[in-house]
């Protein structure tokens, strides 16, 4: 037991992940890392979701903690949506969140969570901490390779930018970040959300930015 919750311990240390707001949109991206201890468990890991039409979710942290926390939300928002036929908004979201969290903090969920989303007030990112609290950013980036991706971020990011120059931002924060932190690595995987929804961006698009 003690081998195990050692192991699972060591597996809530690695990953990057960010988020942008720009004029047009939300652009949301990560690694595909995940580690335990210094095993590479996998190169293919899943750390972005889709959890509404317009809404989607960045996640690092325990893998079993973060996919938890998905299906609670999930459900939620379903729930919601069979009772009203008002939207679900991006704040009501991270507010949604940030109780479960709460609620959960003598015992707590090991995630740091971004969430991006477009609903009728305009586009949002709000980060989460493991034990509810939330704000709203302009740009965030959680995992062990953040702090070198918000370098890269706070060098570059600008109130007026498109979606294709947020998009270059985030791949290359991210790719600095797997250059400097063990922790982060495998592919880079990143959505675009706006008013039409989420849009998963091509492994082509994000290899030819990562090459220019």
């Amino acid at each position: 037991m003690n081998w195990c919750g050692d192991m699972d311990e060591k597996m809530k240390t690695g990953t990057t992940t960010v988020g942008i707001v720009c004029k047009e949109g939300v652009v949301l991206a990560s690694d595909t890392k995940a580690t335990m201890g210094y095993l590479v468990a996998s190169k293919e890991a899943q750390k972005i979701y889709q959890v509404d039409d317009k809404i989607s979710i960045t996640t690092a942290g325990g893998s079993g903690d973060t996919q938890a926390i998905i299906r609670m939300l999930m459900a939620e928002i379903k729930l919601y949506k069979l009772s009203r036929e008002s939207e679900f908004s991006v704040k009501a979201c991270a507010t949604l969140l940030a109780n479960i969290l709460q609620s959960n903090r003598y015992y707590p969920l090991m995630a740091m969570l971004l969430i991006g989303g477009a609903d009728r007030s305009g586009y949002h990112l709000y980060s989460i901490d493991p034990v509810g609290g939330f704000e709203e950013e302009k740009y965030a980036s959680t995992g062990s390779g953040s702090p070198i991706a918000y370098g890269v971020l706070e060098d570059n990011y600008k109130d007026d930018m498109t979606l294709e120059e947020a998009l270059r931002i985030v791949i290359r924060s991210i790719r600095s970040s797997r250059e400097r932190d063990i922790f982060s690595g495998g592919d880079i995987e990143a959505v675009i959300i706006n008013q039409n929804g989420v849009r998963k961006v091509e492994q082509e698009k994000i290899k030819k930015i990562i090459a220019a």
